[in-house]
């Protein structure tokens, strides 16, 4: 997620909302701890919990927290 951040990569996310599966597309521009929890920030303006992502680009994400 860094290395995507870093070369401002455009990313196709896949992420858990209620139980229901979400996509949106966009840049992070931050990964960041909060209140116990580590979250990326897209350059959309939204904010993703890390244990509620699914795949960034088609690569699965597991136990990133």
């Amino acid at each position: 997620m860094e290395a995507y951040a870093t070369k401002q990569t455009q990313c196709s996310i896949l992420y858990r909302v209620d139980e229901k599966e979400q996509s949106t597309d966009g840049v992070i521009v931050d990964v960041f701890a909060k209140d116990g929890a580590e979250y990326l920030k897209l350059n959309n303006g939204i904010v993703i919990r890390l244990d509620q992502l699914i795949s960034i680009n088609g690569v699965p994400v597991s136990n990133v927290c």
